[in-house]
């Protein structure tokens, strides 16, 4: 089983933290970015460090042009040792219209077409000709770097630009039992592009480790409780299998009610899209995970709100 790993929100790109992060023998490393840090620059300061896979999960398609994406990937490449996968995703309308001042204007065509591109930018081959519905390119040398692009896709739409376009899938908020059943629609439109549908599957693992059970489950209810009750996609992922519950948690945060939000996440809610416990429970939880189908390399992702302490212990349990 290979097992990649989320950098902490709180993770400053130190070199004493890359050595960390490096001695733990996960098979990738990923960095994620909404505002205050760079994906690319947090994961050029991990590469010298580490013989890992580097990704980022998830940098959004309006803010850096397909081109733009392209460079960065191909120049994080020659600083690594391992293969580059660029997670790209449509983000939100909060933090494109809010943060970037971009119009949040068909977020599943710019992703279809952002991978579509970047993927033809980093092949290494001819030169770059592009006439889509918003991109058009011209006559530009593509790069060679040995880049992979990873779509964040939770909507049925979302979902088949990533079968047509992508060389992996990366959702979070699918609950692990019900993503079988929503990759077959990555899979089914992938064989009627006529490309191979046999995707990488690499799902956020929300996981939290304590000796006391109860602290851990917490951490998780917390991470449930913010992406159902701030992010329209998440709630409907998960209103799939707990509709009443996401439906609550989803007023009560609109609420203001915070702590009202996280009460209502359930523990079945817990189980089904996350992994909590003591050290052993953990990991014998995160490993029936990993089996779960479709599933090729499940990523640890530690909750923002889990604190210091417990996000280091989580990271070294459940690495390889």
């Amino acid at each position: 089983m290979t097992r990649g790993v989320l950098l902490p929100d709180s993770a400053e790109p130190t070199p004493d933290f890359a050595r960390w992060m490096g001695s733990h023998g996960y098979d990738s490393i990923w960095a994620n970015e909404l505002w205050g840090h760079d994906a690319f620059v947090t994961l050029a300061a991990v590469a010298p460090h580490t013989d890992a896979a580097l990704g980022t999960a998830i940098v959004n398609v309006f803010s850096r042009s397909p081109a733009v994406l392209a460079g960065a990937a191909s120049s994080l490449s020659d600083l690594a040792s391992g293969p580059i996968r660029l997670g790209v995703g449509p983000s939100t309308p909060k933090a494109i219209e809010d943060l970037h001042g971009i119009p949040y204007d068909r977020p599943v065509r710019r992703l279809h077409e952002t991978a579509e591109l970047v993927r033809a930018f980093t092949d290494g081959e001819g030169r770059v000709e592009y006439d889509g519905e918003l991109f058009s390119v011209q006559d530009f040398p593509a790069l060679d770097g040995e880049v992979s692009v990873y779509a964040a896709a939770l909507g049925e739409t979302s979902r088949r630009a990533t079968g047509r376009t992508a060389d992996g899938w990366l959702p979070h908020m699918i609950p692990f039992g019900d993503l079988e059943g929503a990759f077959e629609t990555v899979r089914r439109t992938a064989r009627e592009a006529g490309r191979d549908p046999a995707l990488a599957v690499s799902p956020y693992v929300p996981a939290a480790v304590a000796d006391e059970s109860e602290k851990a489950r917490e951490a998780i209810s917390g991470h449930v409780a913010y992406y159902v009750g701030s992010g329209e996609g998440y709630r409907k992922a998960v209103s799939k299998r707990f509709p009443e519950e996401a439906e609550r948690i989803a007023e009560a945060w609109r609420a203001g009610e915070r702590a009202d939000a996280r009460e209502a996440v359930t523990e079945a809610m817990v189980d089904a899209l996350g992994v909590a416990g003591t050290p052993d429970e953990a990991r014998e939880r995160f490993e029936r995970v990993a089996e779960t189908e479709p599933i090729t390399e499940p990523i640890v992702v530690v909750p923002s709100n889990a604190g210091e302490e417990m996000t280091e212990r989580t990271i070294e349990v459940l690495a390889p």
